[in-house]
């Protein structure tokens, strides 16, 4: 590996912000295109621009890299490096204006995340990891996140919107609500970055794709969050997140129901 991460998650999270800027300035003339996967499977032009300006720009600084991207644009590489990029989770969230969103960035070396970025516009908030080095908001570093028991634990809850998954989150929620202080449903980076920052003490996602995953993961395990899955390393399928101090009651819930 040759790359100097530090720069390189610098000038992404600028990229990032500049996704952001664009998501805010076009909030309110932006058009919304045919459903994809199903009917709540939503895409605005938005989100098309913002992906089509994080690529080209990676793709100008590093034309040999892979990228994994949501709306499209993605390609093989031969560096050994692949770029993940969600241009905007939360697109529902973004169109009705019921809550918040976020562009996301991942770079992984092999089968490896290297480096993330979430960035949140609205709060001006930006989220980050290199592999090895931590967790940072706003450039200041994320301490290890307490958390706190069961009954007494805020959770958030990610999961596709198709009927077969709102079935299988149904059955989740319906065990978690009445043993957990409270829940929020949440896109999938923002519930894991809002666990790496104590915001939440636990989460779960359910049939995710990698790009609504891959950044946030990172940085909720280098801010010392335990993840998992069916077994000890979490999956697209299943990721249950939680401060070490509640990970094993967290994760034996949901494993039950999920």
């Amino acid at each position: 590996m040759d790359r100097d991460l530090t720069a390189v998650r610098d000038l992404v999270a600028g990229l990032a912000e500049q996704a952001g800027r664009l998501q805010l300035e076009r909030r309110d003339t932006l058009r919304v295109g045919a459903p994809k996967a199903h009917v709540n499977d939503v895409v605005s032009d938005v989100d098309i621009a913002s992906e089509r300006l994080i690529v080209t720009a990676i793709l100008a600084a590093w034309p040999d890299d892979a990228v994994q991207a949501e709306e499209g644009n993605g390609r093989a590489g031969t560096s050994g490096w692949t770029w993940v990029v969600d241009p905007l989770d939360g697109t529902r969230n973004y169109i009705s204006r019921t809550g918040p969103w976020s562009v996301c960035i991942a770079l992984y070396h092999d089968e490896r995340a290297r480096l993330a970025v979430v960035h949140e516009p609205v709060a001006g908030e930006t989220f980050s990891a290199i592999d090895g080095g931590g967790a940072f908001l706003n450039g200041a570093r994320l301490p290890v996140p307490a958390g706190t028991s069961l009954d007494r634990a805020l959770v958030g809850v990610s999961f596709q919107p198709n009927p077969k998954t709102k079935e299988r989150a149904a059955r989740v929620i319906r065990d978690l609500l009445p043993v957990t202080g409270d829940i929020r449903r949440l896109p999938a980076a923002l519930n894991l970055v809002y666990q790496a920052a104590g915001r939440l003490d636990g989460g779960v996602a359910l049939d995710t794709f990698l790009w609504d995953i891959a950044a946030g993961a990172l940085i909720a395990r280098e801010a010392g969050v335990i993840l998992g899955g069916h077994g000890a390393e979490f999956t697209t399928e299943l990721t249950v997140g939680a401060a070490p101090a509640l990970w094993d009651t967290l994760a034996e819930r949901v494993r039950a129901s999920a």
